[in-house]
């Protein structure tokens, strides 16, 4: 099974700091154990490099992107994401919602992964399915 993976849920991995830190560290050796395909896009990447490197600093950028980006599923975003993403954010009107996340649930759709790893309600607003804390 494959499980969309958010910003979210990468940042409280990694802060030890983060209020969800010990939760996420649960969360994610579970997965691991189950052999579950972590689907994330490359949005969500970039979005993750900027706070980490902003919050936690280049040691902790350079681990992301040399340790934990090559076990991961990415979807690269192109035109018709983007679009879709876009028209999505706009016709919600929601000031809290992000493009990432519209680009988000769109991978989701497209790809029929139901289940998310993240701390953000958007994606059970919008329909999908934490994955069991």
């Amino acid at each position: 099974m494959a499980v969309f993976l958010d910003t979210s849920a990468i940042f409280a991995f990694l802060d030890s700091d983060d209020d969800r830190h010990a939760a996420a560290v649960e969360t994610w050796g579970r997965l691991a154990l189950r052999s579950e395909q972590l689907v994330t896009h490359s949005y969500v990447i970039v979005e993750s490099s900027a706070l980490i490197q902003r919050r936690l600093g280049w040691e902790a950028l350079r681990d992301f992107l040399e340790t934990m980006v090559p076990l991961f599923a990415i979807v690269w975003i192109d035109e018709s994401l983007q679009a879709a993403a876009s028209a999505a954010l706009l016709t919600s009107g929601k000031r809290g919602l992000s493009l990432a996340d519209c680009a988000s649930f769109e991978v989701m759709r497209r790809t029929g992964i139901r289940t998310f790893f993240a701390y953000d309600a958007h994606f059970a607003e919008m329909g999908f399915e934490a994955v069991e804390d």
